[in-house]
């Protein structure tokens, strides 16, 4: 009877350890964004995107302009909002002649671009947190998240920011490990997996 009690005690323990070791894992706060690309909406946009994702030109980037209630941007190699990579691309948006009728609702993703050019839009791209419909017509919309908000909920909602345009300090910048590009077998659906490392953000 004592070997059974002892047996019961034994197993008791291991499962308290395992549920103290589930209740925090999201400490290193390491997650996924998942992204469906609309080729059909912004072909140029998606197949850039795709290009950079697969070559690993976004590896090791940051986010590095945050907003609540607006939206985290990132993809800039200098890390200041003046960085892109060696190709720039048409604006495919209504202002610049394209029937691109996607909006900037929550989830959507979109190139930016610099002010002066249409087509000044390269590797920086933007996440919208709260509906933004302000933009649409102004920039490429070209897909939206499908799973993964909670972790744009969680870096917008806890971003640190020095000014009012939403520049974040280097070391509490989300961190972009990886894009892996997927290609449904059945559809013709696309999908980028944005793997983030955001520990910065949360601590």
């Amino acid at each position: 009877m004592k070997k059974i009690i002892a047996l019961f005690l034994a197993v008791l323990i291991c499962f308290s350890l395992v549920g103290c070791k589930g209740s925090d894992k999201k400490d290193n706060y390491v997650g996924v964004i998942t992204v469906a690309l609309d080729k059909e909406a912004a072909p140029i946009t998606v197949d850039n995107f795709i290009s950079l994702a697969e070559e690993g030109f976004y590896d090791g980037l940051t986010f590095h302009r945050i907003m609540e209630g607006f939206m985290m941007q990132g993809g800039d190699p200098k890390g200041d909002g003046t960085g892109g990579s060696e190709k720039e691309i048409k604006g495919e948006f209504y202002l610049n002649g394209v029937n691109n009728t996607l909006s900037h609702t929550r989830g959507a993703i979109s190139m930016a671009r610099n002010g002066l050019s249409m087509d000044s839009a390269s590797s920086q791209f933007f996440i919208v947190h709260k509906d933004s419909e302000f933009l649409d017509g102004q920039y490429a919309c070209f897909g939206y998240v499908t799973d993964g908000m909670d972790i744009v909920d969680d870096i917008c909602e806890n971003a640190v920011n020095t000014d009012d345009n939403g520049s974040v300090p280097d070391n509490k910048r989300p961190k972009i490990i990886s894009i892996m590009i997927r290609r449904a077998e059945i559809s013709s659906a696309i999908y980028a997996d944005i793997t983030v490392d955001y520990s910065a953000v949360m601590k």
